[in-house]
């Protein structure tokens, strides 16, 4: 770790005591960390229960127990009988509260109240019935993260519909084949997204893809795009009615989906329940510390899970969400962080990085900041003790899950000392163990987390979930059932642990899951390309770096910005080729399977 940073945090007797988590010690008797966590993986279902005591959920009908294991930890069923819609508990705060801080590149900052947002909430709700959708439908959104396409999420699950998330910085392939797979009814956008000072198409990315009917926002730049004649304008679809009831549903009935790309190239469909907002909530109550009238910025996409739960985690614990509608690069981003007076502020580690390089934040004032929280990416130590030191040393709760898990199972807490780039706690209610290939035990290895928990998917809308991720699985060290992750995790002296990225072919590159064969689907598909192979690589313990391997049919190389240009339209523009290297043969098992670990190895330890 770099010296020059002040790069760990410990929290003083007085700040545990108005943390969050002392509510917990005190309704459990614990007042150890590491005791309480224990206790809430041994007794999960009194673990959820105080959980949903503490964030205030509201239920029409009350459930008639906990957690329901009749059908085994695979599938479980919680909150049984209740009937409940978690929009409710989001606006549960006090009306005047505020509720959204927004600012558009250039612009000023707009504040909406809980009130207000509800409002809009509703009237889209009403527009939905108005319009003849039906509860259990599924509604696509593709647009940023705006006080309206915060009101659109919520209105959707209001009315009893299901929400599709789809990332704006998707292509038209990619978005017809979400569309396709997710049965959307209709879809909510904009005409364009606005980033560094440059328009972005939205709406005519979703007429390239042949959506269905669009609901289209306006977003003050001039759009050539004809609306057909089902779409229409956001201001004629918005009802007049401002009163809706909210339709109450099963806990386990899908409220969002979302999508995780597996090693193939079709992504994985996954639904999130009422249940997994609470998982959302808890987190963002115990762990991040979020309390009523904190700022919470998180630069994230409706289409992505942190953008949920952003939603959920802010409205639910009574904070306002910050939300800039741009590029979070340069210094209007930091001023928007100071003038909101941003008390959380949620990163991924590529971002940090970029800051730190840039020194885009000098002379901005972060003295508002009580804690900061990084996903997407393994973190560099040195980038996050950059972090902390701009808001006085406050620390870093490091986040690691996945949508299948609507939050992290392994994350910080600001009871425990936190050091840059590590992790101090599995997550409370969840646990895991690290295996090696053998299935044995060890201090280093790939994740196999213990089921259930609330926010555990339980099903796949397109493939066996059982087989994504119970199948073979090994059985844990006192013969429990045991759910593979994929993520390898090692183990600190001290209570820590560190992230060394995927064991498997998936990787992250900007925070976004992308499996190599997608990569290597684009690739081959520039001339001369015969074979190719797409590795991460983080050699430095940073955000992870695409390598692209590749075998040629011809002896005049393709450029590489070729290939950049294939990825870029095709499959997103976020991803950046860190290195090509031309080989003559990829390295194969005896099925005839890349051998991409070897070609990771041999691209990291002649650099080691």
């Amino acid at each position: 770790m770099e010296t020059e940073f002040a790069d760990a945090w410990t929290p003083t007797p007085e700040f545990i005591q108005m943390s969050n988590l002392a509510w917990l010690m005190e309704q459990t008797g614990l007042k150890d960390y590491d005791a309480l966590h224990a206790w809430t993986a041994r007794h999960r279902a009194a673990y959820w229960e105080l959980a949903l005591q503490r964030l205030d959920v509201r239920m029409a009908v009350s459930y008639t127990e906990i957690l329901d294991l009749c059908d085994g930890v695979e599938t479980p069923r919680w909150l049984p009988g209740a009937r409940m819609n978690i929009v409710e508990s989001c606006f549960a705060g006090a009306p005047e509260a505020t509720a959204i801080l927004s600012q558009r590149e250039g612009g000023a900052i707009e504040r909406i109240t809980l009130y207000e947002l509800e409002t809009l909430t509703n009237r889209v709700a009403c527009g939905l019935v108005e319009s003849g959708f039906q509860s259990g439908e599924s509604i696509a959104m593709f647009m940023p993260m705006t006080t309206e396409s915060v009101a659109i999420y919520l209105g959707i699950i209001k009315a009893g519909c299901v929400v599709v998330g789809i990332a704006d910085s998707f292509r038209p392939p990619e978005i017809a084949q979400r569309l396709m797979l997710s049965h959307a009814k209709a879809v909510f956008t904009q005409d364009f997204a606005v980033r560094g000072g440059k328009s972005l198409p939205l709406f005519s990315s979703l007429l390239e893809a042949n959506s269905p009917p669009c609901i289209v926002i306006s977003a003050g730049t001039e759009s050539h795009a004809m609306l057909r004649a089902a779409d229409r304008k956001w201001d004629g679809f918005l009802s007049d009615e401002s009163v809706f009831s909210a339709v109450p549903c099963d806990p386990m009935a899908t409220i969002n989906i979302l999508f995780s790309s597996g090693t193939t190239g079709e992504p994985k469909v996954i639904p999130w329940s009422h249940t997994t907002a609470i998982k959302c909530g808890a987190d963002g109550h115990f762990h991040q510390n979020l309390q009523p009238g904190d700022v919470a910025v998180w630069p994230t996409n409706i289409g992505w899970m942190m953008g949920p739960w952003l939603i959920f985690s802010s409205l639910m614990n009574r904070a306002a969400m910050g939300l800039y509608q741009g590029a979070p690069m340069g210094r209007d981003f930091g001023l928007f962080l100071q003038n909101t007076g941003a008390t959380m502020l949620g990163v991924i580690p590529s971002l940090v990085k970029a800051w730190r390089q840039s020194d885009c934040f000098a002379g901005c004032d972060f003295t508002g900041i009580k804690v900061f929280s990084s996903t997407g990416e393994c973190s560099h130590a040195g980038d996050m003790a950059w972090l902390m030191a701009q808001a006085g040393g406050r620390p870093v709760i490091e986040y690691c899950g996945g949508t299948e898990i609507g939050g992290a199972y392994i994350t910080g807490t600001v009871t425990k000392p936190c050091v840059a780039g590590t992790f101090n706690t599995p997550a409370l209610g969840l646990d895991f163990v690290l295996l090696d290939e053998a299935g044995e035990k060890r201090d280093q290895g790939e994740v196999f987390l213990l089921p259930p928990s609330i926010g555990l998917s339980t099903k796949l809308l397109n493939k066996d979930h059982h087989a994504a991720y119970f199948e073979g699985a090994p059985t844990g060290p006192n013969g429990e059932k045991l759910r593979r992750h994929g993520d390898q995790i090692e183990a600190l002296p001290g209570g820590f642990w560190r992230a060394h990225g995927r064991v498997d072919d998936t990787m992250n590159l900007g925070g976004i899951k992308v499996s190599s064969a997608e990569i290597e689907r684009v690739i081959q598909t520039v001339p001369g390309i015969r074979e190719s192979a797409a590795v991460a690589v983080a050699p430095d313990g940073g955000p992870s770096l695409l390598v692209i391997f590749v075998v040629s049919d011809s002896p005049e190389l393709p450029p590489r910005d070729l290939l950049q240009k294939a990825l870029r339209t095709e499959l997103n523009p976020l991803f950046k080729i860190h290195d090509l290297i031309f080989v003559e043969t990829l390295p194969r098992t005896a099925t005839n399977k890349i051998m991409r670990r070897v070609l990771r190895d041999r691209y990291i330890l002649p650099r080691s």
